[in-house]
């Protein structure tokens, strides 16, 4: 029997793996446009899995009227809420930007009115600093604000008009979501068996991949909601306008590490009390430290398991890196990736070890 040119099988296998990276690289391209829908297709058919797989055992293993019914949950439990919520927070908006342009809010007055409602002690503490010019102060910070409500009025706007683009990436999510929740075994086994790996290695990657991701959504999405409800209610208890808009700015501000929703009501609560609402300001206060603030700190435990956090530091990074570069999606997608580089790591420092004969550590 004449055995193979080692050369020949060589150059083969060369070409095919560079055409199999060439191919693989543009079909990326292809469906780069559409990244968004399938990241939330991804996170959505992870999440609601245990539910898909429930309803197939409740109705005798159809498979197909079992996900159909969960994409209805999708869209009636999530989507249509957040398209409402959506409506109103812009109409919401749009009335207080209309109040800031036709000179209703001004808020050189309202920084003038905190700066004279200031103790002496603190006056004399910005003295100190050389902070006495308090005008130029007032005339920066007004035009700052200004500057960012009609960037955020410009891209509402935007957002308003690409209605269409928004329905189409809404569809392809849904679409895509059904083939995912209904053949996701399969999926995941075909791409699973194509990595070069050794089986434990694979099941630790995509294990810690979908770990990574419900913890995301459970321990981050739903603490942001709950934090931006009772926020917002708390606002709208209190008398004060835009409890809607204030609410959404607590919930979003809550997905980032180490910021938190104190950077909206400790700004309000300080405004209320330099301005004569006391009770207001020290009601928000109490509110905000105890109440607004514990949510993330009784509840993200109970949803998240403590085998599935990361260092505080890795999601700060990863969730900044993540939002600069793929914008809302990349709250996701920023604490996936860094997960993958640790399991990775690990994965190398075991399979190094192993080879070296060290047990584990």
């Amino acid at each position: 029997m004449i055995a193979p040119d080692s050369r020949g099988f060589s150059l083969e296998r060369g070409f095919f793996l560079a055409f199999l990276m060439i191919v693989s690289l543009v079909f990326a391209w292809l469906i780069a446009p559409f990244f968004g829908a399938i990241v939330w297709a991804v996170v959505a058919a992870i999440v609601f899995a245990p539910l898909t797989d429930w309803l197939t055992a409740t109705l005798g293993g159809r498979r197909n009227l079992a996900t159909v019914l969960t994409l209805l949950v999708i869209l009636l439990a999530v989507i249509l809420p957040t398209v409402l919520l959506g409506g109103a927070l812009l109409q919401q908006a749009a009335g207080l930007y209309a109040k800031i342009k036709s000179g209703k809010i001004d808020f050189d007055l309202v920084i003038f009115q905190i700066e004279g409602r200031l103790p002496n002690w603190v006056q004399q503490q910005l003295a100190g600093y050389g902070l006495t010019d308090f005008a130029a102060v007032r005339a920066r910070i007004a035009e700052g604000a200004v500057k960012s409500f009609d960037s955020l009025a410009g891209r509402a706007f935007s957002l308003g008009q690409s209605v269409f683009g928004l329905l189409a990436t809404l569809g392809i999510m849904l679409y895509l979501c059904f083939f995912l929740l209904r053949d996701g075994r399969t999926i995941v086994a075909k791409v699973e068996h194509a990595i070069p790996l050794l089986p434990e290695y694979r099941r630790a990657l995509f294990d810690k991949f979908a770990a990574v991701v419900r913890a995301t959504i459970k321990g981050s999405l739903v603490v942001a909601v709950l934090q931006g409800l009772i926020g917002g209610l708390i606002v709208w208890g209190l008398g004060i306008g835009g409890a809607l808009l204030w609410g959404v700015l607590m919930g979003a501000f809550s997905l980032l590490p180490a910021i938190g929703t104190g950077i909206v009501w400790v700004p309000m609560a300080l405004y209320l009390l330099a301005t004569g609402a006391i009770w207001q300001g020290i009601a928000l206060a109490l509110c905000g430290f105890f109440i607004i603030s514990s949510v993330d700190n009784v509840v993200k435990p109970i949803l998240v398991g403590r085998d599935t956090q990361m260092p505080d530091y890795v999601v700060l990074i990863s969730t900044f890196g993540g939002l600069e570069l793929f914008g809302f999606n990349g709250l996701v997608v920023g604490p996936v990736i860094a997960a993958m580089f640790i399991a990775t790591w690990e994965i190398f420092s075991r399979s190094r070890d192993a080879h070296r004969g060290i047990g584990p550590r």
